[in-house]
């Protein structure tokens, strides 16, 4: 099974140099405009690693991704008006609209007949 993982944001003085970080995660994005490298890191070892990186001379700051914090599942979510739309009310309006429409061809029919 696969291992925990925790994202981080790296920031370095040279896009080339980071490639060298490889070796402490998964390196996700590298922006070459905005100096970041965008990685995953074992849960179990991110203090370390963020300590490790930190000291070296090619990056200036790393920070923590509090992605994992945010919760997913909201429970007082307002409830979606699509799905409260009653399609049989609108199945039976549509009938009774096609009935009239019959009706009405049907009399149609019986004056052009004679």
């Amino acid at each position: 099974m696969r291992d925990r993982r925790l994202g981080v944001a790296v920031w370095v003085k040279n896009t080339r140099a980071a490639k060298n970080l490889r070796k402490f995660g998964t390196i996700h994005y590298i922006s070459k405009r905005l100096h970041y490298v965008s990685m995953y890191v074992d849960a179990n070892q991110i203090d370390e690693t963020i300590r490790i990186m930190e000291k070296l001379h090619f990056v200036t700051k790393v920070e923590r991704s509090h992605r994992h914090e945010i919760p997913v599942e909201y429970n007082n979510a307002r409830p979606d008006k699509a799905k409260e739309y009653d399609y049989k009310q609108e199945k039976s309006q549509v009938m009774a609209l096609a009935e009239t429409l019959l009706n009405e061809e049907s009399i149609h029919t019986k004056v052009a007949s004679p």
